[in-house]
Formats: C-alpha cells, sequence, structure tokens
C-alpha cells in the first residue's frame, strides 16, 4: 500500500504540501529563518500527525469498547537535539479524556496501551528513534 505526498516550495521558507487525499497545508520558517510564520514548521507537523494517528485509535478503541467518551484530546510536548540534525530526543504524549460517569479506567489505560504498542503507525515508527511516553487522565463529567 503506497503513499504519496507533494511538496512545493512557493517563496522564501514557504513550501506547500499536498496529499493524495487531496488536501493542503503551507508550510513556513520563522521570520529569523527567512519565513513570513504564515504556517506550522515540517517537525510541528511530524507532532500532529503522530497526535492525529494516536488519538484517532484511542477514540475508536473506546468508542468500540462502549466506553461514554465525550472528548479526547492529546497534548505531545518533545525535546530537540541542540545542534544539527536536530532530532526528538524525547516525546511524550497525553491524553485528557473525558467522559460520562460509568467509564473504565482500565479501558482506558488499554485504549492507550494498544495504540503505543500495537495501532499507531507514526509512534511506533518514531519509537524506534527517539523514546516516547505515554500518560493519561480522565476527566468525569455529569
Amino acid at each position: 500500500m503506497g503513499m504519496n505526498v507533494r511538496i512545493k516550495w512557493v517563496e522564501d521558507a514557504m513550501f506547500l504540501g499536498e496529499t493524495q487525499s487531496g488536501h493542503a497545508m503551507v508550510m513556513d520558517g520563522p521570520l529569523e529563518g527567512g519565513g513570513r510564520n504564515l504556517g506550522p514548521r515540517p517537525m510541528e507537523m511530524l507532532l500532529l500527525g503522530l497526535g492525529g494517528c494516536t488519538a484517532y485509535d484511542v477514540v475508536s478503541i473506546l468508542k468500540k469498547s462502549r466506553q461514554p467518551i465525550i472528548d479526547c484530546e492529546v497534548v505531545i510536548t518533545a525535546e530537540r537535539a541542540d545542534s544539527a540534525p536536530k532530532v526528538f530526543t524525547k516525546i511524550h504524549v497525553y491524553f485528557r479524556v473525558k467522559a460520562k460517569p460509568g467509564v473504565k479506567d482500565a479501558q482506558v489505560k488499554r485504549a492507550v496501551d494498544l495504540t503505543a504498542e500495537k495501532y499507531c503507525s507514526a509512534s511506533i515508527m518514531l519509537s524506534k528513534a527517539v523514546a516516547i511516553t505515554h500518560a493519561y487522565e480522565i476527566q468525569v463529567q455529569e
């Protein structure tokens, strides 16, 4: 199964990324790097991809296990090397799951473990090169 994307230089430090599924995203550099700060940086896009992949899994797993979830937010913090190549050295993925009473902590833990160990392609691939940790909290709402 192949996947294709296209990245086209627009001007200065701005690039337009186009996906096989027909979506476009502007990436741009900071002012001090010759950009105009009109879009996310490519390394931010990498973290966004990781977050989207893992959030999709967790929500899907919780819905299939009939957990009364209301919302799921993923906050990712990452550290990078000081010198080039400025690779990620640590990534922490934190899930905030909002749910109605009756949500089971064990099911949320299972969903987080499954995305980290079995389903999230982005997380599993990146974990070959960088330490990734996962944590979660459940906020029960009436």
